[in-house]
């Protein structure tokens, strides 16, 4: 069993994990009171992680309608179907959804994006998620952020990727060096995905300070 997939990156510690757990605790409340789902709704939650810890599977533990949450993602997670009596997990990739065409009502993404690699897997994950499920929710950190989330760097990533990358080897931090595990986006980055796939959206970021942490989509396929 893999105790890091491609897709996850590791906890923060700390006062880090703490508000990590807040922000998702936000953007949660948020798109629950846009998207205002109910008991009737099968829903996909893209992205799980053996890890444990709340911050990670957040939404399990959030959404009041357990039972009809499917969980997926490239660990082992089956210990959320003990935890969350009804909930079933299966191990998929995001890129590459083994489900029916508007299988879901609705598909949660959180902060998995960024970790498929290139642009062009980026865009399989949107395609994928689309073609399941109605709905799509889609989280991830904003590029253009001051402070890089999972390296805890500040402005580097801002330059040009490869400059961030090689800045990344030589502190040492080898496996987010790497695109196909860390590959930041910006609003313009992910609108330009949906405006391709002719995918309408709500943006509902979460700010911090002022400023806009992470991007929230919320995509609907266009009639």
């Amino acid at each position: 069993m893999k105790t890091i997939s491609k897709y996850i990156a590791p906890r923060l510690l700390g006062l880090g994990e703490i508000i990590a757990m807040r922000v998702r605790k936000k953007i949660y409340k948020r798109v629950i009171e846009i998207i205002q789902p109910n008991e009737d709704m099968n829903v996909l939650d893209i992205g799980v992680t053996c890890d444990r810890s709340l911050d990670s599977n957040f939404f399990e533990f959030l959404y009041p309608f357990k039972e009809k949450i499917t969980a997926v993602g490239l660990e082992d997670a089956s210990y959320l179907e003990n935890e969350y009596p009804g909930l079933k997990f299966q191990i998929a990739d995001a890129c590459n959804l083994p489900f029916n065409a508007n299988q879901f009502d609705l598909a949660f993404c959180s902060a998995v994006i960024e970790h498929v690699g290139s642009i062009s897997f980026q865009e399989k994950l949107i395609a994928e998620s689309t073609r399941v499920a109605k709905q799509v929710v889609i989280t991830t950190p904003n590029r253009y952020f001051p402070i890089e989330f999972h390296t805890l760097t500040p402005f580097i990533h801002w330059l040009d990727p490869k400059i961030f990358r090689f800045f990344l080897r030589i502190t040492y931090r080898n496996y987010f060096a790497k695109e196909k595990n860390l590959n930041l986006l910006s609003s313009k980055d992910l609108e330009s995905i949906l405006v391709k796939r002719n995918l309408s959206y709500i943006k509902s970021n979460q700010k911090i300070l002022g400023m806009e942490s992470n991007l929230v989509y919320i995509i609907n396929k266009k009639s």
